[in-house]
């Protein structure tokens, strides 16, 4: 096991693992035990009353992070050459179509999000069993299969992420970085949570929040209390 650093002790006496905690609080919280040397992310972890298995349970969706997620996410739009200086112009970090199909084919996916458009999909879907399993598979639900490839590239630039629940019936993303203000962490967290409660399945029974969990790279996690986010 590893040793405990005296920050990482401090930290953990600050919490208290049988509460739960308001949403204001743990984002004030979450900063003073975070311990780590760079700027660690701040991450959401919500476990929800669904069956995943059951398509009509499938929770899945889009969210614009009012404060963006604090990180440069490098995008690649997979577009005809037409559509590259737009993709460009736009933001976008990787600009092609068939060399870059060929270097995914080759294992490179060196990327947070791909952008393509409904025409070339026929291209893009044998790349499915590269892009899968990590999870950037560009999907028309997501807002990544679009005519509109300037505005997609804006909007994920902007912080604008997509989620989807796992086959646990979790859902983790991140919602910002240590360095962001306590308000911006709370004002991204209540965005991405009331976004879920939008979701929730008319077939899903009981209890929809079971567990929600803030916490930041190595720290703790701190048990959010849902009733105290606004609108879940």
């Amino acid at each position: 096991m590893a040793k405990l650093t005296k920050n990482r002790k401090a930290a953990l006496t600050k919490v208290d693992i049988e509460s739960t905690y308001d949403l204001a609080e743990a984002t004030k919280l979450v900063k003073e035990i975070t311990t780590t040397k760079f700027d660690a992310s701040v991450d959401l972890d919500v476990r929800l009353g669904v069956d995943p298995r059951k398509a009509d349970q499938m929770v899945r969706g889009v969210v614009a992070l009012p404060n963006g997620v604090g990180k440069d996410v490098k995008v690649l739009a997979l577009v005809p050459e037409d559509k590259e200086q737009e993709a460009k112009d736009a933001g976008a970090d990787f600009v092609g179509l068939d060399e870059y199909i060929a270097k995914i084919e080759k294992g490179w996916t060196d990327v947070d999000v791909i952008i393509t458009m409904p025409a070339v999909m026929a291209k893009v879907g044998r790349l499915g069993r590269v892009l899968g399993p990590r999870n950037l598979m560009p999907n028309p639900k997501a807002g990544t299969v679009t005519q509109d490839i300037a505005k997609a590239v804006k909007e994920v630039k902007a912080g604008k992420i997509d989620f989807k629940v796992d086959k646990f019936g979790i859902i983790h993303s991140t919602v910002g970085r240590a360095s962001f203000t306590p308000e911006q962490l709370e004002e991204n967290a209540t965005e991405f949570l009331q976004t879920i409660s939008k979701l929730k399945p008319s077939s899903s029974k009981g209890t929809y929040f079971k567990d929600i969990t803030l916490s930041s790279t190595m720290s703790p996690g701190l048990e959010i209390e849902s009733k105290s986010v606004k609108d879940l």
